[in-house]
C-alpha cells in the first residue's frame, strides 16, 4: 500500500528561536509522495537485544535519586521562579523580570524536574512519531551492569519504499556499550530512510555511538536521537553523513547526573544540489557537567547547509563547561552555508564558548591547481575525495568502508583505485 506525502515542518527547532527572517529556527521536512512502507533493518547485538531493561524504567530509577537529592536540597527563591509561577508583583517584588516565553518554559521545567516530560530528540516528536510507525516498534538493546557489549544497527531502503528504525539503548551503571549504526542506499528513485534512538546511560557508563550515513542523491533521509545521563556517565557520538538528497541529524542531551559528559563528533560533505541540516541541543543540568561539539564539513556545488548548535546552562548546573566548534570549507561560490552557535545560561558559576571557521577556497588556490591542468570542478573533487577518504580509513567495520567506497565512485571517478 503506498503513503500520500507528507511535510514535516517546525522540526529541528531551536529551543529559543532567533530572527525569523534568517530562516534558521527550524527546518521542513518534506516526504516523498507515494511510498510503499517496507522495513529494512537488521540489529545484530547478541545477548544485548531485547534484554528486560527498559528506558521508561532506567527513567524512573534515576528520578527517585534525583527526587531524594532534591528533598535536602533548600527552596530556591530566585526571581525568576516567581516571575513564572505568577507571584504577586506588587511594589515588594519590583525585581520580579517579565520572562520570555522560552524562560517561563524553562523555569516551568527547573521546577518539576521530571525527567520524562524533559526528554526530547533532535528533530522533534513528529518525525519521531512516523519512525516509530514505520518501524512497527522499538527494539530495545541493553548492557548489564560491569558488562562491555557491541551492536550493529544497518538501515536501508530501496526505491520507492520508506524504512525506519526505532531503537532504545540502556547502559546499566558502569557497562560499556559500542553502537554502530549505518544508514545506506542505493536507490535510484524518491524514497525515504531513518532512524530515531532514545539512549540511557546509568551511573559511571560509557556508551560510543558511530552513526554513518551514505544513502544516494534520491534518498531522503532523517537520523534523530535523545540522550539521558546519569551520574559519571560519559558518552561519544560521532556522525559522518556523506550522502543523501536531503538529510537532517538531529541529538538532543539531558546531561542529568553530577560530572556526567557527552563528545559530538561530526563530519559532513555536500555536492550538486544536497541539502544538510543538523540540530544538537545540550541541556547541562548536573554540576560539573562538559559538552564538547565538534563540526567539520566540506560543501561544493550548490549544496546548503545549516548547523544549530544550543548548550543550556541550566540554573544549578554549577562548574558546567560547554563548547562549540565548526570549520567549514566552502570549496564553491554556489554554496549555501548557515551556522549558528548559541548559548543559553541561568547559571554564573559555568563556562560557554562557542566559535565558527568558514572559508572559500582563495582565488589563488585555484590558479595554482589551474596552472597543474585542474578544473574548478576537478579541484572540488580534490577536497571531496579527502573527506571521504578520512570516512573509509576510520570506517567502524568493512561493510561500512564498502558504502563508503560506493558512494565515493559514484561522486568521483576511480575513487576506489585512489584509496586501494
Amino acid at each position: 500500500m503506498k503513503m500520500p506525502g507528507m511535510t514535516i515542518k517546525h522540526a529541528s527547532a531551536m529551543p529559543a528561536p532567533t530572527w525569523s527572517w534568517l530562516k534558521m529556527n527550524n527546518v521542513k521536512i518534506e516526504i516523498p509522495d507515494g511510498l510503499e512502507r517496507n522495513c529494512q533493518v537488521e540489529i545484530d547485538a547478541g545477548d544485548a537485544l531485547d534484554n528486560a531493561a527498559s528506558f521508561e524504567g532506567s527513567v524512573a530509577s534515576l528520578q527517585e535519586r534525583m527526587d531524594a537529592a532534591r528533598a535536602e536540597a533548600p527552596a530556591d527563591g530566585r526571581a525568576m521562579i516567581d516571575a513564572a509561577t505568577g507571584a504577586d508583583r506588587g511594589a515588594e517584588k519590583l525585581d520580579v523580570p517579565a520572562l520570555s516565553a522560552y524562560e517561563h518554559r524553562a523555569v516551568r521545567s527547573e521546577i518539576a524536574c521530571d525527567i520524562a516530560s524533559d526528554f526530547e530528540t533532535g528533530v522533534g516528536t513528529d518525525i519521531r512519531a512516523y519512525l516509530n510507525f514505520l518501524a512497527g516498534g522499538t527494539a530495545v538493546l541493553a548492557a548489564e551492569e560491569d558488562e562491555d557489549a557491541e551492536a550493529a544497527i544497518r538501515v536501508t531502503t530501496r526505491a520507492g519504499e520508506a524504512s525506519g528504525a526505532s531503537v532504545d539503548i540502556v547502559a546499566a551503571p558502569r557497562s560499556t556499550f559500542s553502537v554502530t549504526l549505518s544508514l545506506d542506499s542505493s536507490a535510484d528513485a524518491p524514497s525515504f530512510m531513518g532512524s530515531t534512538m532514545r539512549v540511557f546511560a546509568d551511573r559511571g557508563a560509557r556508551v560510543d555511538i558511530t552513526v554513518y550515513l551514505t544513502a544516494s542523491d534520491a534518498v531522503t533521509c532523517v537520523e534523530d536521537s535523545g540522550f539521558v545521563l546519569a551520574e559519571d556517565a560519559r558518552v561519544t557520538v560521532r556522525h559522518v553523513v556523506l550522502g543523501g538528497a536531503f538529510t537532517a541529524t538531529g541529538l538532543s542531551a539531558d546531561l542529568r547526573g553530577d560530572r556526567s559528559r557527552i563528545d559530538v563528533d561530526t563530519s559532513y560533505l555536500a555536492s550538486g544540489a544536497q541539502q544538510r541540516d543538523f540540530n544538537y541541543v545540550i541541556r547541562h543540568r548536573g554540576r560539573k557537567t562538559v559538552s564538547n561539539m565538534d563540526a567539520n564539513g566540506v560543501l561544493t556545488g550548490i549544496s546548503k547547509k545549516c548547523l544549530r548548535g544550543t548548550i543550556d546552562l541550566v540554573h544549578g548546573a554549577k562548574g558546567a563547561e560547554g563548547n562549540e566548534r565548526e570549520t567549514v570549507l566552502l570549496a564553491s561560490r554556489g554554496v549555501d552555508n548557515k551556522t549558528i552557535p548559541n548559548i543559553l545560561c541561568d547559571e554564573d558559576d559555568v563556562a560557554g564558548n562557542h566559535g565558527a571557521t568558514i572559508g572559500h577556497v582563495r582565488p589563488e588556490q585555484l590558479f595554482y591547481a589551474a596552472c597543474r591542468g585542474l578544473s574548478q570542478e576537478q579541484t572540488e573533487a580534490l577536497f571531496l575525495s579527502a573527506k571521504l577518504e578520512d570516512a573509509a580509513l576510520r570506517a567502524p567495520d568493512e561493510a561500512v568502508r564498502a558504502n563508503v567506497v560506493r558512494l565515493g565512485n559514484q561522486i568521483i571517478p576511480h575513487f576506489e583505485e585512489e584509496i586501494a
